[in-house]
């Protein structure tokens, strides 16, 4: 099984139980390993929406990384997820940031995620479950990486921090 980190957001609705219905989710198809505590975050790219509530996981999976994107959107659909425009509002997001040391790209799927060095709302929660995840396209950790990123100052923990997600 291939070790994998996912990243979560959510900003539209409960934000808080669509998380948790995700991570649920998600158990069906993977170990999930590590949880990281929740992040309350303004929005990135697109500043006129709400807030968002990001987290990350790390887990094991027998999926490849396609068929684990597939999955992804999957569950996106049935947590009601809607297509509106790039970085826009949305009710759950699902990203694969690493799968492995493996390096993917292709018209439907870049891993490790391409934009993962520029945001602070991924960045801090990998920190409470992989500082030391060894990007295999940059050769830095999670550690340097969050350190050198901007407005990591505009993460801030969520109330309560944990999300309670079952076993």
């Amino acid at each position: 099984m291939g070790e994998v980190l996912i990243a979560l957001g959510a900003n539209l609705g409960d934000r808080r139980a669509h998380l948790a219905r995700a991570v649920e989710a998600l158990r069906a198809d993977m170990a999930l390993d590590a949880l990281s505590r929740l992040y309350e975050t303004a929005p990135m790219y697109v500043a006129d929406q709400p807030a968002f509530l990001n987290m990350a996981v790390r887990g094991r999976t027998a999926l490849a990384p396609r068929a684990l994107l597939d999955r992804l959107k999957e569950i996106e659909d049935a947590l009601g997820r809607e297509t509106t425009y790039r970085n826009g509002p949305r009710a759950i997001d699902l990203d694969i940031l690493y799968h492995g040391d493996r390096i993917v790209s292709d018209d439907r799927l870049t891993v490790p995620h391409p934009r993962i060095a520029e945001r602070a709302f991924v960045l801090v929660p990998l920190m409470d479950i992989a500082p030391d995840w060894i990007d295999p396209a940059r050769g830095e950790s999670v550690r340097a990486m969050h350190d050198a990123v901007p407005g990591r100052d505009t993460v801030r923990l969520a109330e309560p921090p944990e999300l309670d997600a079952g076993s």
